[in-house]
């Protein structure tokens, strides 16, 4: 069995050669590369990337790339598209073909009928003189020296150079549309930065039944009873029309206590922040986290339009949601 010095060299040494493949493709970066970028932003259709074994993989990548980043994309394998699947391409579409030989049979046999159709042809290979890249109205050179592979058999350095391409495709596509991080947010509703971005107060708020309120002059004893049954460490406080006269927390309680103050005979009006912070239901989850963090509180009230509580957040809420 090799000793642990010889994976770590094996390791270094493919790192090394994946590296200059890479190092390799910045002076290809030429006008063929402005001419794809072209061709896909004047697309009417979707951009359809197609690939065979290792070069498939890294086309399905490309295409939710491509997806995730305001170009439309979707992949189609070439052995299927044979047998039925070339009814998903359309003649406004583009079509992004992936193959290191450039003369991939599954392939080569959907070139007719993408020129039948008059379908835009981008083709990824390794050999600018292939049939796949004469057939392209663009090809991009991703040639490489050598694979990372000692036998310079399986593909290694080429799909990393086809990834790293694809990668610079969808990023110059990204810039030239002018897409923004709340783009990128509705095209990841479930992740952290879809919460941040798309998430707003009435998803997260307590309201109805669950809303902790009373009215001025309540007896502190009432109030602390309403906090207790709602448990979220504050109370809404509201004028005899319903609108809001202050909020009470579990810290005005703290320092009530620290002034001696007798909870059995005391009045919430007393003891109560007047107005407090508020938030709009209609505004970004986020952007209450903001008034929480610049004012160092830990709830918020949520008013309507006519300045009436209809809803309440606080610190929990918000990382319930993944907002923080």
């Amino acid at each position: 069995m090799p000793q642990s010095p010889s994976f770590i060299q094996s390791a270094q040494h493919t790192i090394r050669l994946e590296i200059e493949a890479v190092n390799d493709l910045l002076v290809r970066i030429n006008g063929d590369f402005i001419r794809a970028c072209e061709l896909l932003l004047a697309c009417k259709g979707r951009v359809v990337v197609v690939g065979m074994g290792k070069s498939g993989h890294i086309g399905r990548k490309i295409a939710a790339t491509l997806a995730s980043t305001g170009t439309t994309a979707f992949f189609v394998h070439p052995a299927e598209a044979s047998h039925g699947d070339m009814g998903m391409i359309t003649r406004d579409d583009v079509v992004l073909a992936l193959s290191n030989s450039g003369s991939t049979a599954e392939i080569v046999t959907l070139l007719p009928l993408i020129k039948r159709m008059g379908i835009t042809l981008i083709s990824m290979t390794g050999n600018p003189d292939s049939p796949l890249a004469q057939a392209a109205a663009v090809n991009l050179d991703a040639s490489v020296r050598q694979e990372a592979c000692p036998l310079n058999l399986a593909p290694t350095s080429s799909t990393t150079v086809s990834l790293v391409l694809g990668d610079a495709l969808a990023i110059a596509l990204l810039e030239a549309r002018g897409f923004t991080a709340e783009d990128f947010a509705f095209s990841h509703p479930g992740g952290a930065l879809g919460r941040r971005l798309l998430l707003k107060v009435e998803n997260i708020m307590h309201g109805g039944a669950d809303l902790p309120q009373v009215q001025h002059g309540t007896p502190l004893r009432e109030a602390l009873l309403e906090m207790t049954r709602k448990g979220l460490g504050m109370t809404v406080v509201t004028d005899a029309n319903g609108h809001l006269a202050g909020i009470f927390t579990d810290g005005d309680l703290r320092r009530a206590l620290d002034r001696g103050v007798d909870v059995r005979e005391a009045r919430i009006d007393e003891l109560m922040t007047v107005g407090g912070k508020t938030a709009r239901p209609d505004m970004l989850a986020a952007e209450a986290l903001k008034i929480m963090e610049d004012h160092k509180i830990s709830a918020l009230v949520v008013i309507g339009a006519d300045n009436r509580a209809i809803g309440a957040l606080n610190m929990h809420d918000l990382l319930r949601a993944g907002v923080m």
